[in-house]
């Protein structure tokens, strides 16, 4: 069993991978579109969160984790009771191309675009809400500082999450 992950899965698995890989999905970006009423925000001061929406010709690059065999069972229910958590996410199996040109399906999480928690809204509001929201599992500044400090690690590339890092540490400055 394969996991695509994008956000907090890469930084905070919750699971000892077998393997792991850059990895590339087609037809998703990576998008702060989903409000957090949990684990980075409240009900009644939501933050985001990261979700994959689907747009066509979009590209995500993030990484595929490999779960051992004896160990899939358990990791699913894991990762079902952890990202399920409001059904905001539907658990979907998408051909991921791995960084030494395999291509594979994985698991991954994308958001419902009819659920009550997906949103759009432009950078500056994102930024806003991303500077104060804070929940279950942290502030939600730091849920997106993670995520870019991560894919840097990892030599990806995500120009729009840095420009987002910027506007917010701009913000929590002021």
């Amino acid at each position: 069993m394969w996991v695509f992950c994008y956000g907090s899965l890469m930084w905070d698995p919750g699971f000892d991978p077998a393997e792991r890989s850059v990895a590339r999905i087609q037809g998703w970006e990576r998008s702060f579109c989903m409000a957090s009423v949990h684990y980075r925000g409240t009900a009644t001061a939501p933050g985001l969160v990261l979700a994959l929406d689907a747009v066509p010709g979009a590209q995500c690059t993030g990484l595929a984790l490999r779960v051992g065999t004896t160990a899939a069972a358990a990791v699913l229910d894991y990762l079902r009771a952890r990202e399920l958590v409001s059904s905001a996410y539907e658990e979907r199996l998408l051909p991921v191309w791995l960084a030494d040109g395999r291509k594979v399906s994985a698991l991954a999480f994308v958001i419902d675009p009819g659920h009550p928690q997906y949103c759009r809204h432009d950078v500056d509001a994102q930024a806003r809400i991303i500077a104060h929201a804070t929940g279950l599992r942290g502030s939600n500044r730091d849920y997106l500082f993670n995520t870019a400090a991560h894919l840097a690690a990892m030599g990806i590339p995500d120009p729009a999450l840095d420009a987002l890092v910027a506007k917010v540490r701009a913000l929590t400055a002021a």
